[in-house]
């Protein structure tokens, strides 16, 4: 039975759907030492922010095909573990999106308008309207740090509110910017000229205390800054000195260094200057179902076979480039799970040939599930999208990219599959029609047009009278029934390919028999 473990609260809509394909067990609360004697047991792992999946965990569950966090950051997923391991990782890039960036919005209102603080001191019997006049965030400039998904959408309602937004991403071009109407600066630059400065960034290596005195120098004193990012990319002394000394107006905060926030932090010693919140960023009822949801899809599809649309281990996989790839993904699993079986010997070289407009795409998940599908039959469940790189190159398996822009086969491009073993060579081509209609297009460069089939009879044979009704009859003596055939040849009287699906599984003995049969140079079964 396959066994889906949730061990952080998660919302109903999510365990639907895990249920829908697998017992889906809830135990929230978990310590370590309980987790690690409790995964072995489970197929999938789904956590928010409070499981630490470590390495340990990793090791301790070798039925583990994927882990899900609901939410946008694995920073508690020891994501080269799972890497290692070949256990997938998926997280919900998008659910909290909305949800994050008004809350950043929020606390930056919060903190120019004095709000907690006049809620406060009305609550205590206090009428305080001369002490608490704020600020207009109208032609204010917006300094947006990180410009994806959260900061664009920031910066797309700051500028709703009149607000001038410049940002600083190393990582977006200046074409992004300029459809997003922003400003691309220097990080200095941002710190030096903005009003309010917001972090849109996740914490590594070299984020880590990124905002740290020099950088709050640099700030106007009237300035505030808003961190609903990450705990850690500021650094918290830093700002107490900062906000202590007048050197900036205010801040807020989502997230810190250490969560819950110890007690005895300088941070809660500040007065009326600072406002804190405990990690609310994503805690909206519609963005807890939508990486719920989003998330617990994910899971499902994987434990039916399908490809993760957000994996965050998969190299060069986008959640929008996996979308607009998912039926060619699918085409290039079917036709290296099928080659696999043509070759039958040692596979020794695969070549990925993207042909027409096919090669415009980016070439590596495309490999990737050919790889997939190529060692699927030796591998069985094991292999997947985050190991088959890793696996075939430890089989010592050379694997080449083409891209061959000038063939025009097909509207959107076709895929070819070249593959070398020790028993010879063999190729297959797919495309995708209209409708994500997968069609084997030719076998060993003779034209043919059959979709995959979970039953395939491949054969090689002289083009010539009788072969057709003596394997028809073969096969009908075995009670194998034949639900399509095509036929594929270059020239008259010459070799020719024939390619039937049929309803069983032909046994070795009739297939012996078909090799058997006067013309018939080669004959391999294919189960998908």
């Amino acid at each position: 039975m396959t066994k889906v473990l949730v061990s952080d609260p998660i919302d109903q809509a999510g365990i639907d759907i895990l249920s829908q394909v697998a017992h889906v067990d809830v135990r929230t609360g978990l310590s370590e030492s309980d987790l690690l004697a409790t995964v072995a047991d489970y197929d999938a792992l789904m956590v928010r922010s409070g499981t630490q999946v470590t390495d340990a965990v990793i090791h301790a569950a070798p039925r583990l095909k994927i882990i899900g966090r609901a939410g946008v950051g694995v920073d508690n997923v020891d994501v080269s573990a799972a890497t290692r391991q070949g256990v997938l990782v998926v997280n919900s890039p998008e659910g909290n999106t909305i949800a994050a960036a008004e809350h950043a919005l929020a606390m930056m209102l919060a903190i120019t308008r004095n709000i907690p603080q006049a809620h406060a001191s009305t609550m205590a019997g206090n009428w305080d309207r001369k002490r608490y006049v704020g600020n207009e965030l109208y032609k204010k400039s917006l300094g947006v740090v990180g410009l994806g998904k959260i900061g664009a959408h920031v910066a797309k309602i700051a500028q709703a509110l009149g607000m001038v937004v410049l940002a600083h991403d190393p990582f977006i071009s200046n074409e992004r910017a300029q459809k997003l109407q922003v400003r691309l600066v220097g990080l200095e630059a941002l710190f030096e000229e903005a009003d309010y400065v917001t972090l849109h960034i996740p914490c590594t290596n070299e984020t880590a205390n990124l905002v740290g005195e020099q950088l709050l120098k640099r700030m106007k004193p009237t300035a505030r800054l808003i961190n609903c990012a990450r705990g850690g990319v500021v650094d918290e002394t830093a700002l107490v000195n900062a906000l202590r000394n007048n050197t900036i107006a205010g801040a807020a905060l989502d997230v810190y260094a250490s969560e819950p926030l110890p007690e005895g932090s300088p941070l809660l010693s500040l007065g009326e200057n600072l406002i804190l919140t405990p990690h609310l960023g994503a805690s909206t009822a519609e963005a807890q179902a939508g990486v719920a949801i989003d998330v617990a899809e994910q899971i499902r599809d994987v434990l039916l076979g399908l490809p993760a649309r957000s994996a965050v281990n998969i190299p060069g996989l986008s959640p929008e480039l996996m979308e607009e790839l998912r039926a060619h993904l699918t085409l290039a699993e079917y036709l290296g799970h099928c080659i696999s079986q043509l070759a039958g010997g040692n596979v020794q070289e695969l070549e990925v040939r993207m042909q027409g407009e096919l090669a415009a795409q980016p070439s590596q998940p495309l490999v990737t599930a050919s790889l997939k599908g190529l060692l699927s039959m030796a591998l069985g469940e094991r292999i997947n999208y985050v190991n088959a790189g890793l696996e075939a190159k430890g089989r010592g398996i050379k694997v080449l990219e083409v891209k061959d822009a000038a063939s025009r086969d097909y509207s959107g491009g076709s895929l070819q599959l070249i593959c070398r073993s020790s028993s010879g060579l063999h190729s297959l081509t797919g495309a995708v029609f209209a409708g994500d209609e997968l069609r084997i297009t030719s076998v060993d460069g003779f034209p043919i047009s059959v979709p995959p089939s979970n039953h395939m009879l491949f054969t090689r044979h002289r083009d010539m009278p009788g072969i057709i009704g003596r394997l028809g009859s073969l096969l009908g003596e075995h009670n194998v029934n034949i639900a399509s055939m095509q036929v594929g040849r270059r020239i008259m009287r010459g070799d020719a390919v024939m390619v039937l699906s049929v309803d069983d599984p032909i046994p070795e003995s009739v297939l012996e028999d078909i090799i058997a049969i006067d013309g018939i140079r080669e004959a391999h079964t294919v189960s998908l």
